[in-house]
């Protein structure tokens, strides 16, 4: 019995009752949006996971990427990439490796780490496919079937699979044209594969008997956003929203007709007075089920500093009801990140998803907390308060001010001290 069928029956499993003690809820509530498709938490039935509840009235979750590539294949580093990734707050990991054993990678990764691991099941298909017979063309549907079924197996509990791309919104993509081409991986397969052999996507087609191998394998399905831009001047255009239609359907009928947990993915590059139309969008379409923002980044020229270019957008996005964000790290559009990059992504999104929490669901007492710490000069508990403790006190003890109470920046003209001194501001 899957969780969301427990929950429209009304049972509330181990699981809502984990999350609803993090979030600071009622079981009820997490039960209830179970049932209606609002809330996901992902399981597994392979391996222990440790429970993430994401979703409307949840706080505003992260997701880190890592994975091997054709040029760089080290699987030591991507397990070790999982640590680093978990040990800076991500609150789950998706494995998307395009090189090496896509199955050995996996497994290793998903034996590191107590956080759930999603994964892109075609890559693995068509990858095979060019290994074996030479071109991503000669791709099978059974291969997609065997790929998502061997991953689900490995304790991989969600899957973003392109269900939305079929041939009317190739139709919208070709009747449009776009500035930056497509850069969704999955989507450039998928649409490659498509047209070449004159054929529908099976995701779509066969549908149904997807369903039915998630179901089996208690996996989230996460619909995946092939048609998302490259660039913001293709944002919200026919293609991504044609998908988004698709998608929404899907997810509707994956969550009503099969009680499969339904993640819908967004767009990825959004200029910044299109984020809360994208979401809002995103949430009306889908009938309110989790919203996983890809970013957004919010312009184009930043390469280098990608992750903070998607903070701006992922804190506008979490701010307008966004769930679920993916990060990006400073390697974005040049390289395969390394762990450095990794943790940098992870807490630099963690940032956006605090400050898009304080306008959504009003969660300011740390930084009130932190406020007052700064008026009473209380390092110690400054440190305790901030995002990364670490890097907090790293700072100040290399740049150490003569005066234990202030810092260098002000030093014997501390506004905070001179004021303290002479009145007694506290509230």
């Amino acid at each position: 019995m899957s969780i969301v069928t427990e929950a429209k029956a009304g049972k509330i499993t181990e699981a809502m009752k984990v999350v609803a003690k993090v979030e600071g809820l009622e079981p009820e509530f997490i039960m209830r949006g179970i049932a209606a498709g609002r809330i996901v938490i992902p399981t597994s039935p392979y391996r222990d996971v440790k429970f993430c509840g994401i979703g409307e009235g949840l706080t505003t979750k992260v997701n880190a990427s890592i994975g091997a590539s054709s040029d760089i294949i080290d699987e030591d580093m991507e397990v070790a990439k999982a640590k680093a990734a978990e040990a800076a707050g991500a609150d789950t990991l998706m494995e998307l490796g395009t090189g090496g054993d896509f199955l050995s990678i996996r497994k290793k990764v998903c034996d590191a780490t107590s956080l759930s691991v999603g994964s892109v099941p075609l890559y693995q298909a068509f990858i095979g496919a060019a290994k074996r017979d030479g071109s991503i063309i000669h791709m099978t549907e059974d291969d997609l079937w065997n790929a998502t079924e061997q991953q689900a197996k490995l304790g991989t509990n969600f899957m973003a699979i392109h269900t939305g791309i079929n041939n009317i919104v190739l139709d919208r993509l070709k009747a449009h044209g776009r500035y930056g081409g497509i850069c969704s991986r999955g989507g450039a397969f998928m649409t490659t594969w498509m047209l070449h052999n004159e054929k529908e996507n099976p995701l779509y087609a066969d549908f149904d008997y997807l369903c039915e191998i998630l179901k089996e394998h208690d996996v989230v399905l996460s619909t995946g956003n092939g048609m998302r831009a490259g660039a913001i001047h293709d944002a919200t255009d026919r293609a991504q929203i044609q998908e988004l239609i698709i998608n929404s359907e899907c997810a509707q009928k994956a969550h009503d007709k099969y009680d499969l947990q339904v993640i819908v993915e967004g767009p990825g590059h959004v200029p910044l007075d299109e984020v809360e139309m994208n979401v809002k969008l995103m949430k009306s379409m889908s009938g309110h089920k989790p919203f996983y923002m890809l970013g957004p980044l919010v312009t184009d020229i930043s390469p280098g500093r990608d992750h903070i270019v998607t903070a701006i957008g992922a804190a506008t996005s979490a701010s307008h009801g966004c769930d679920f964000l993916c990060y990006v790290t400073p390697a974005e559009h040049l390289a395969l990140p390394n762990i450095d990059d990794v943790v940098e992504g992870v807490q630099t999104s963690k940032i956006a998803a605090h400050v898009g929490d304080m306008v959504k669901l009003g969660k300011r007492d740390q930084d009130l907390a932190m406020g007052r710490a700064r008026r009473d000069l209380d390092w110690n508990k400054m440190f305790s308060l901030a995002l990364d403790p670490e890097l907090a006190r790293k700072v100040r003890t290399e740049r150490s001010s003569a005066d234990e109470d202030a810092c260098t920046m002000c030093g014997d003209f501390c506004a905070v001290k001179i004021v303290n001194q002479n009145y007694n501001l506290a509230k």
